[in-house]
């Protein structure tokens, strides 16, 4: 096993363990990623591919909190989120990798803000039912999301999260209906990249492996460790790399 190979194996393991526990699992497997010879379009996808079936298994195992709102059922939120993420797929296998490259520091650093906004900034809905979004604007959101999730994903849950609360869900229920919707479009956008891309599955294999194995620990650590120092962390880790990328390019 080379070094960059067991970097990426705890690599993948730590991110499944944050997504378990605060999301953001992505920030940690793409610079891995990119440290093992990928480049940055390459392992964008592969790390997509990898942490699919994590994301399948958080999705079902909260199925009984999974709910629709008046004008929003899941029915309508699964085909927006299959549909959003096929698009983004698409979207990004158009894109060249030199473009991709110069687009991916603002990317994370999208996505940094995003994960800083909803875990230290956002305020949650107030209460259970009241609504600040129609469900068609939130559709729309939903529709858009799911393509960014396929093009590159990072934050997406604290997105539909702030999109599911404002449209009057509760967050319990909003935290289930947002793991479900993640591994649709993450299922959509990965059979793109299946029949787009070649792989090299020993790398897809250990990551997904270390990732589902991270998210058991994940659940574990759930009520044991600090939240708060986790999402410093974890937006500090988006920080560093947000300006790697910038200087790299």
């Amino acid at each position: 096993m080379t070094p960059a190979f067991a970097v990426l194996v705890l690599a993948a393991f730590a991110a499944g363990a944050q997504n378990a526990l605060a999301g953001g699992g992505t920030f940690i497997t793409f610079p891995a990623l990119l440290y093992a010879g990928l480049d940055p379009r390459a392992a964008n996808i592969t790390s997509a591919v990898a942490l699919f079936p994590g994301q399948v298994t958080t999705g079902v195992s909260g199925l009984s909190l999974v709910t629709g709102v008046a004008g929003l059922s899941v029915k309508l939120l699964v085909i927006l989120s299959l549909v959003g993420g096929a698009l983004g797929a698409f979207l990004l296998m158009a894109t060249p990798v030199s473009v991709f490259t110069h687009l991916v520091p603002f990317l994370v650093l999208f996505a940094t803000a995003v994960f800083a906004w909803g875990s230290f900034f956002r305020k949650q809905a107030a209460m259970p039912g009241h609504a600040s979004l129609s469900p068609r604007a939130a559709a729309s959101i939903q529709l858009l999301i799911g393509i960014y999730g396929g093009y590159f994903g990072g934050g997406i849950g604290i997105l539909m999260l702030a999109a599911l609360t404002a449209v009057g869900m509760a967050v319990r229920h909003a935290g289930a209906t947002k793991n479900l919707l993640a591994a649709m479009m993450g299922g959509s956008s990965v059979l793109v990249f299946l029949f787009q891309m070649k792989f090299d599955w020993r790398i897809v294999g250990a990551v997904a492996i270390a990732a589902i194995s991270g998210g058991q620990l994940g659940v574990y650590l759930l009520r044991r460790i600090n939240e708060t120092a986790l999402r410093v962390g974890i937006t500090l880790i988006g920080l560093v790399l947000t300006v790697a990328l910038f200087v790299r390019s």
